[in-house]
């Protein structure tokens, strides 16, 4: 960015870190927030500092909270026998959306991935055991994404998790609603024919 004046080329590195934000979109969000009067910069300054400061992982699950347990672990009703697990507390957010689940979470904060030296002990495996140990549990949700990661994670949770006489189920995978088979790669149409259903 030649003859940028350096705060703003700052600016533009450290918003060029967020995912999914280039170099371009970085360019424009600081010369959009330029444009802000002070005070609006100032509120948004505080809101993402003092956003981040209060956020920590729930004691029971590992899902966001801003206290010792998420509002879904301190929800009773919740409780009805059902961890769902997944990869991260943006998944929890996703699964949230449909409004059909009601039952736990469990985030593991991960997937396996030897390749990246990532083990089972660097994802919270141990936790999830550990949740399953009073008669409250009856089914596990593996909910991690069908890719390699999530496949292996899913595969070697449910084979620890079966000797405890707990069921254990996979979401299904399949084609997405309004696409065209056409387009729809071998794994996912594979996935979608083992996972049909009787109508």
């Amino acid at each position: 960015m030649a003859g940028t004046l350096e705060p703003i080329q700052k600016m533009v590195t450290e918003l060029s870190h967020l995912p999914g934000i280039g170099q371009k979109s970085a360019q424009r969000l600081a010369y959009h927030i330029l444009s802000m009067p002070l005070e609006e910069v100032r509120s948004l300054a505080t809101a993402l500092w003092q956003g981040r400061k209060a956020i920590r992982y729930c004691e029971v699950c590992g899902n966001y909270t801003d206290g010792e347990r998420c509002a879904i672990c301190s929800d009773e009703k919740r409780h009805n026998g059902q961890i769902c697990v997944v990869r991260d507390p943006r998944d929890v957010a996703a699964v949230e959306r449909m409004h059909e689940y009601q039952g736990l979470y469990h985030v593991l904060h991960g997937t396996l991935s030897p390749m990246d030296g990532v083990g089972p002990e660097d994802i919270r495996i141990k936790e999830l055991l550990a949740r399953l140990q009073d008669d409250s549990v009856a089914e596990v949700i593996l909910a991690t994404n069908p890719d390699i990661e999530g496949e292996a994670t899913a595969t070697y949770i449910a084979r620890l998790i079966k000797p405890l006489g707990v069921r254990v189920t996979r979401i299904a995978h399949g084609v997405p609603v309004g696409s065209d088979l056409e387009y729809t790669d071998e794994v996912t149409l594979s996935k979608a024919m083992e996972g049909r259903r009787e109508l």
